[in-house]
Protein backbone atom coordinates (compact mmCIF):
# COMPACT_ATOMS: atom_id res chain seq x y z
CA UNK A 1 0.00 0.00 0.00
CA UNK A 2 1.57 3.12 -0.93
CA UNK A 3 0.67 6.79 0.25
CA UNK A 4 0.46 9.73 -2.05
CA UNK A 5 1.01 13.18 0.03
CA UNK A 6 -0.38 16.22 -2.01
CA UNK A 7 0.76 19.53 -1.17
CA UNK A 8 -1.25 22.64 -1.65
CA UNK A 9 0.88 25.08 -3.77
CA UNK A 10 0.45 28.90 -2.42
CA UNK A 11 2.66 32.18 -2.75
CA UNK A 12 5.31 31.98 -0.32
CA UNK A 13 5.49 35.77 1.69
CA UNK A 14 8.63 36.47 -0.65
CA UNK A 15 6.75 36.02 -3.61
CA UNK A 16 3.88 38.02 -2.31
CA UNK A 17 6.07 40.95 -1.36
CA UNK A 18 7.30 40.46 -5.13
CA UNK A 19 3.79 40.70 -6.90
CA UNK A 20 2.35 43.44 -4.96
CA UNK A 21 5.33 45.11 -5.67
CA UNK A 22 5.01 44.30 -9.46
CA UNK A 23 0.93 46.02 -9.03
CA UNK A 24 2.09 49.20 -7.22
CA UNK A 25 5.07 50.00 -10.12
CA UNK A 26 2.87 49.01 -12.44
CA UNK A 27 0.21 51.35 -10.59
CA UNK A 28 2.65 54.07 -10.27
CA UNK A 29 3.40 54.28 -14.03
CA UNK A 30 -0.36 53.94 -15.12
CA UNK A 31 -1.62 56.96 -12.74
CA UNK A 32 0.60 59.89 -14.79
CA UNK A 33 -0.77 57.97 -17.87
CA UNK A 34 -4.37 58.40 -16.59
CA UNK A 35 -4.11 61.69 -15.41
CA UNK A 36 -2.67 62.77 -18.96
CA UNK A 37 -5.32 61.30 -20.66
CA UNK A 38 -8.56 63.30 -18.42
CA UNK A 39 -6.43 66.12 -18.94
CA UNK A 40 -5.87 65.55 -22.55
CA UNK A 41 -9.42 65.58 -22.41
CA UNK A 42 -10.71 68.50 -20.75
CA UNK A 43 -8.22 70.60 -22.69
CA UNK A 44 -10.21 69.59 -25.98
CA UNK A 45 -13.28 70.38 -24.14
CA UNK A 46 -11.63 73.65 -23.46
CA UNK A 47 -10.92 74.80 -26.22
CA UNK A 48 -13.85 73.70 -27.81
CA UNK A 49 -15.94 75.92 -25.54
CA UNK A 50 -13.64 78.74 -25.99
CA UNK A 51 -14.72 77.91 -30.13
CA UNK A 52 -18.09 78.15 -29.26
CA UNK A 53 -17.80 81.30 -27.51
CA UNK A 54 -15.78 83.03 -30.17
CA UNK A 55 -18.81 81.63 -33.05
CA UNK A 56 -21.38 83.49 -30.70
CA UNK A 57 -19.56 86.84 -30.67
CA UNK A 58 -19.16 86.10 -34.67
CA UNK A 59 -23.27 85.46 -34.57
CA UNK A 60 -23.50 88.84 -32.42
CA UNK A 61 -21.27 90.92 -35.05
CA UNK A 62 -23.27 89.69 -37.85
CA UNK A 63 -26.64 91.17 -35.68
CA UNK A 64 -25.02 94.56 -35.12
CA UNK A 65 -22.35 95.20 -37.11
CA UNK A 66 -19.72 95.10 -34.24
CA UNK A 67 -18.16 93.07 -31.23
CA UNK A 68 -19.63 93.28 -28.09
CA UNK A 69 -18.67 95.98 -25.55
CA UNK A 70 -16.62 94.35 -23.01
CA UNK A 71 -18.22 96.67 -20.53
CA UNK A 72 -19.74 100.45 -20.47
CA UNK A 73 -17.59 102.85 -19.27
CA UNK A 74 -17.30 107.08 -19.95
CA UNK A 75 -13.99 108.50 -19.29
CA UNK A 76 -13.32 111.47 -17.19
CA UNK A 77 -13.68 114.32 -19.85
CA UNK A 78 -16.43 112.83 -21.35
CA UNK A 79 -19.84 115.67 -21.52
CA UNK A 80 -22.51 112.54 -21.43
CA UNK A 81 -21.22 110.69 -17.64
CA UNK A 82 -23.59 107.31 -17.40
CA UNK A 83 -23.24 103.90 -16.42
CA UNK A 84 -20.18 101.81 -15.19
CA UNK A 85 -22.04 98.90 -13.81
CA UNK A 86 -23.87 96.92 -16.26
CA UNK A 87 -23.44 93.45 -17.45
CA UNK A 88 -20.75 92.48 -19.43
CA UNK A 89 -20.07 91.05 -23.12
CA UNK A 90 -20.70 87.43 -21.55
CA UNK A 91 -24.56 88.11 -21.14
CA UNK A 92 -25.21 90.18 -24.33
CA UNK A 93 -23.72 86.46 -26.12
CA UNK A 94 -26.54 84.70 -24.53
CA UNK A 95 -28.88 84.70 -27.48
CA UNK A 96 -26.45 83.59 -29.62
CA UNK A 97 -25.58 80.25 -27.40
CA UNK A 98 -29.45 79.15 -26.88
CA UNK A 99 -29.30 80.90 -23.33
CA UNK A 100 -32.20 82.87 -24.49
CA UNK A 101 -33.93 82.28 -21.32
CA UNK A 102 -31.46 83.83 -19.37
CA UNK A 103 -30.66 86.34 -21.24
CA UNK A 104 -34.66 87.14 -21.53
CA UNK A 105 -33.91 87.75 -17.31
CA UNK A 106 -31.40 90.83 -17.98
CA UNK A 107 -31.67 94.20 -18.67
CA UNK A 108 -27.66 95.50 -20.40
CA UNK A 109 -28.79 98.84 -19.25
CA UNK A 110 -29.07 98.51 -15.67
CA UNK A 111 -26.72 97.90 -12.89
CA UNK A 112 -25.48 93.73 -12.62
CA UNK A 113 -26.15 93.81 -8.96
CA UNK A 114 -29.30 94.51 -9.65
CA UNK A 115 -30.84 91.66 -11.28
CA UNK A 116 -32.17 88.59 -9.53
CA UNK A 117 -29.72 86.06 -8.17
CA UNK A 118 -31.26 83.19 -10.82
CA UNK A 119 -30.10 85.31 -13.43
CA UNK A 120 -26.68 86.59 -11.84
CA UNK A 121 -25.97 82.56 -11.47
CA UNK A 122 -27.08 80.56 -14.83
CA UNK A 123 -25.78 77.18 -14.97
CA UNK A 124 -23.86 77.44 -17.95
CA UNK A 125 -21.13 75.36 -18.41
CA UNK A 126 -19.85 76.96 -21.74
CA UNK A 127 -18.29 79.78 -19.80
CA UNK A 128 -15.76 77.38 -17.36
CA UNK A 129 -12.77 75.53 -18.39
CA UNK A 130 -13.36 72.23 -17.01
CA UNK A 131 -9.38 71.54 -16.20
CA UNK A 132 -10.26 74.30 -13.81
CA UNK A 133 -13.26 73.91 -12.30
CA UNK A 134 -17.38 72.39 -12.50
CA UNK A 135 -20.25 74.92 -11.86
CA UNK A 136 -20.19 74.06 -8.02
CA UNK A 137 -16.92 76.18 -7.75
CA UNK A 138 -18.52 78.87 -10.31
CA UNK A 139 -20.14 81.41 -7.53
CA UNK A 140 -18.73 84.30 -6.11
CA UNK A 141 -19.73 86.67 -2.92
CA UNK A 142 -19.52 90.03 -3.79
CA UNK A 143 -20.18 93.15 -1.42
CA UNK A 144 -22.11 96.08 -3.08
CA UNK A 145 -22.98 99.54 -1.49
CA UNK A 146 -26.48 99.90 -0.55
CA UNK A 147 -27.37 102.33 -3.64
CA UNK A 148 -27.87 105.47 -2.39
CA UNK A 149 -24.35 105.26 -0.66
CA UNK A 150 -21.54 104.89 -2.58
CA UNK A 151 -18.35 106.50 -3.13
CA UNK A 152 -16.41 105.16 -6.45
CA UNK A 153 -12.42 104.71 -6.72
CA UNK A 154 -11.26 103.65 -9.65
CA UNK A 155 -7.33 102.01 -10.34
CA UNK A 156 -4.60 101.54 -12.47
CA UNK A 157 -6.09 97.95 -12.88
CA UNK A 158 -9.37 99.52 -14.56
CA UNK A 159 -11.22 98.31 -11.46
CA UNK A 160 -13.71 100.04 -9.79
CA UNK A 161 -13.45 99.95 -5.69
CA UNK A 162 -16.93 101.06 -4.60
CA UNK A 163 -17.25 102.39 -0.94
CA UNK A 164 -20.34 103.17 1.24
CA UNK A 165 -20.22 106.70 2.60
CA UNK A 166 -22.26 105.17 5.43
CA UNK A 167 -20.66 101.82 5.75
CA UNK A 168 -23.85 99.47 4.92
CA UNK A 169 -23.29 96.73 2.00
CA UNK A 170 -25.41 93.98 0.90
CA UNK A 171 -23.48 90.81 0.20
CA UNK A 172 -24.76 89.08 -3.19
CA UNK A 173 -23.02 86.79 -5.66
CA UNK A 174 -22.17 86.24 -9.16
CA UNK A 175 -21.15 83.61 -11.08
CA UNK A 176 -17.87 83.35 -12.52
CA UNK A 177 -16.15 82.58 -15.93
CA UNK A 178 -12.96 81.53 -16.65
CA UNK A 179 -12.20 83.04 -20.34
CA UNK A 180 -11.61 86.90 -20.85
CA UNK A 181 -12.62 89.57 -23.63
CA UNK A 182 -8.91 90.65 -25.35
CA UNK A 183 -8.87 94.20 -24.18
CA UNK A 184 -5.59 95.15 -25.83
CA UNK A 185 -2.15 95.93 -24.31
CA UNK A 186 -1.17 98.42 -21.96
CA UNK A 187 -0.08 101.00 -24.49
CA UNK A 188 -2.67 103.29 -24.31
CA UNK A 189 -1.35 103.68 -20.25
CA UNK A 190 -2.80 103.09 -16.76
CA UNK A 191 -1.80 106.44 -14.83
CA UNK A 192 -5.04 107.88 -13.92
CA UNK A 193 -5.50 109.60 -17.77
CA UNK A 194 -8.38 110.20 -19.47
CA UNK A 195 -6.42 108.23 -21.95
CA UNK A 196 -6.16 105.21 -19.92
CA UNK A 197 -6.82 101.58 -21.96
CA UNK A 198 -9.85 100.80 -19.17
CA UNK A 199 -11.86 103.73 -20.08
CA UNK A 200 -14.25 103.31 -23.08
CA UNK A 201 -13.00 103.44 -26.72
CA UNK A 202 -8.92 103.30 -25.23
CA UNK A 203 -8.36 99.47 -25.76
CA UNK A 204 -6.14 98.31 -28.09
CA UNK A 205 -8.18 94.75 -28.47
CA UNK A 206 -11.07 93.59 -29.86
CA UNK A 207 -13.92 93.28 -27.29
CA UNK A 208 -13.19 96.52 -25.44
CA UNK A 209 -14.82 98.89 -23.43
CA UNK A 210 -17.46 101.68 -24.51
CA UNK A 211 -17.92 104.90 -23.81
CA UNK A 212 -21.89 104.80 -23.25
CA UNK A 213 -24.77 106.46 -25.38
CA UNK A 214 -26.25 108.68 -22.47
CA UNK A 215 -30.43 109.32 -22.50
CA UNK A 216 -31.67 111.18 -19.36
CA UNK A 217 -28.84 110.36 -17.57
CA UNK A 218 -28.90 106.69 -18.02
CA UNK A 219 -27.18 104.33 -20.72
CA UNK A 220 -29.07 103.29 -24.12
CA UNK A 221 -26.48 102.11 -26.53
CA UNK A 222 -22.48 101.71 -26.42
CA UNK A 223 -20.64 104.44 -29.06
CA UNK A 224 -17.39 102.72 -29.77
CA UNK A 225 -17.74 99.60 -31.93
CA UNK A 226 -15.20 97.34 -33.04
CA UNK A 227 -16.39 95.56 -36.33
CA UNK A 228 -13.96 93.02 -38.99
CA UNK A 229 -12.72 96.09 -40.42
CA UNK A 230 -10.98 97.54 -37.35
CA UNK A 231 -9.00 94.29 -36.68
CA UNK A 232 -6.26 95.67 -39.49
CA UNK A 233 -3.64 92.97 -38.39
CA UNK A 234 -6.05 90.45 -39.95
CA UNK A 235 -8.31 88.10 -37.77
CA UNK A 236 -6.49 84.94 -37.63
CA UNK A 237 -3.71 87.10 -36.16
CA UNK A 238 -5.74 88.36 -33.52
CA UNK A 239 -6.73 87.48 -30.31
CA UNK A 240 -10.72 87.80 -29.72
CA UNK A 241 -10.60 85.85 -26.12
CA UNK A 242 -8.72 83.80 -23.72
CA UNK A 243 -8.60 82.20 -20.81
CA UNK A 244 -8.02 83.90 -17.80
CA UNK A 245 -5.62 83.59 -15.01
CA UNK A 246 -6.55 82.74 -11.22
CA UNK A 247 -4.29 81.54 -8.85
CA UNK A 248 -5.54 78.85 -7.76
CA UNK A 249 -5.62 79.81 -3.63
CA UNK A 250 -7.66 82.61 -5.00
CA UNK A 251 -10.57 80.72 -6.82
CA UNK A 252 -13.81 81.76 -5.70
CA UNK A 253 -12.28 84.71 -3.74
CA UNK A 254 -12.87 88.30 -4.84
CA UNK A 255 -11.16 90.05 -6.00
CA UNK A 256 -9.02 87.97 -8.03
CA UNK A 257 -11.71 85.93 -9.19
CA UNK A 258 -14.72 88.24 -9.30
CA UNK A 259 -18.11 88.02 -10.94
CA UNK A 260 -17.79 87.99 -14.71
CA UNK A 261 -20.96 89.51 -15.09
CA UNK A 262 -19.90 92.56 -12.61
CA UNK A 263 -19.10 95.40 -14.77
CA UNK A 264 -17.39 97.27 -12.41
CA UNK A 265 -14.49 95.05 -12.02
CA UNK A 266 -12.56 94.56 -15.09
CA UNK A 267 -10.39 91.23 -13.86
CA UNK A 268 -13.61 89.12 -13.93
CA UNK A 269 -14.02 89.50 -17.84
CA UNK A 270 -11.21 91.02 -19.66
CA UNK A 271 -7.50 90.88 -20.09
CA UNK A 272 -4.32 92.66 -21.09
CA UNK A 273 -1.12 90.96 -22.95
CA UNK A 274 2.06 92.50 -24.43
CA UNK A 275 5.29 94.22 -22.39
CA UNK A 276 4.48 94.19 -18.63
CA UNK A 277 1.95 91.46 -19.21
CA UNK A 278 2.89 88.08 -20.09
CA UNK A 279 1.46 84.90 -19.54
CA UNK A 280 0.75 83.64 -16.48
CA UNK A 281 2.77 80.28 -15.96
CA UNK A 282 0.36 78.37 -14.28
CA UNK A 283 -2.51 78.27 -11.46
CA UNK A 284 0.44 78.79 -8.52
CA UNK A 285 1.80 81.50 -10.31
CA UNK A 286 0.96 84.44 -7.43
CA UNK A 287 3.34 87.39 -8.64
CA UNK A 288 1.98 87.42 -12.37
CA UNK A 289 -0.52 90.48 -13.53
CA UNK A 290 -4.24 90.69 -12.17
CA UNK A 291 -4.92 91.38 -16.00
CA UNK A 292 -2.91 88.54 -17.36
CA UNK A 293 -4.17 85.59 -19.63
CA UNK A 294 -3.73 82.33 -18.01
CA UNK A 295 -4.60 78.81 -17.51
CA UNK A 296 -5.01 75.27 -15.64
CA UNK A 297 -3.08 73.37 -18.72
CA UNK A 298 0.09 72.11 -18.33
CA UNK A 299 2.45 74.65 -19.93
CA UNK A 300 -0.38 76.47 -22.63
CA UNK A 301 -2.86 78.97 -22.44
CA UNK A 302 -5.37 78.46 -25.17
CA UNK A 303 -6.80 81.46 -27.07
CA UNK A 304 -9.71 81.72 -29.68
CA UNK A 305 -8.78 84.59 -32.81
CA UNK A 306 -11.13 86.50 -34.57
CA UNK A 307 -11.64 84.06 -37.29
CA UNK A 308 -12.85 81.75 -34.63
CA UNK A 309 -10.23 79.31 -34.66
CA UNK A 310 -8.01 78.56 -31.48
CA UNK A 311 -4.81 78.30 -30.76
CA UNK A 312 -2.61 76.98 -27.88
CA UNK A 313 0.53 79.67 -26.93
CA UNK A 314 3.38 78.50 -24.84
CA UNK A 315 3.59 80.13 -21.52
CA UNK A 316 6.64 81.22 -22.10
CA UNK A 317 5.66 83.05 -25.36
CA UNK A 318 7.62 86.31 -26.20
CA UNK A 319 5.50 89.82 -25.08
CA UNK A 320 6.58 90.92 -28.06
CA UNK A 321 4.60 88.10 -29.77
CA UNK A 322 1.79 88.81 -27.38
CA UNK A 323 1.55 92.64 -28.18
CA UNK A 324 0.96 91.39 -31.44
CA UNK A 325 -1.60 89.00 -31.19
CA UNK A 326 -3.32 91.34 -28.47
CA UNK A 327 -3.57 94.53 -30.37
CA UNK A 328 -6.00 94.83 -33.48
CA UNK A 329 -3.84 97.31 -35.84
CA UNK A 330 -0.56 98.25 -34.79
CA UNK A 331 1.00 97.00 -38.22
CA UNK A 332 2.22 93.85 -37.29
CA UNK A 333 0.93 90.13 -37.27
CA UNK A 334 1.98 87.25 -34.82
CA UNK A 335 3.40 84.45 -36.38
CA UNK A 336 4.55 82.25 -33.51
CA UNK A 337 2.06 79.37 -32.25
CA UNK A 338 2.11 75.95 -30.09
CA UNK A 339 -0.76 74.15 -31.91
CA UNK A 340 -3.70 75.42 -34.15
CA UNK A 341 -7.25 73.95 -34.25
Amino acid sequence: MSTTTHRRKAFTIVELLVVIAIIGILVALLMPAIGAARESARRVECINRLKQLAVATELFHGAYGALPPARLLARPDDKNQCGGSEATWLIRLLPFMEEGKVFSEWDVYRPWSEHSEAARNPAISAFLCPSRRTLDRARVERQVPVPGTTVTVRSSCGCTFTFSSNGSFNTITGMAADYAANHGDLSPGASGKPTDFYYGGNGTGTIITSRPICREGRPAGWADKISHKKIKDGMSKTFLLGERHVPSIRLQKFPQDPPAFDGDYLEGFARLAGPGVPLAFGPQDYIASPLAFGSYHPGIVNFALADCSVQSLSTDTSTRVLEQYSHRSNGSQATTAVRAW
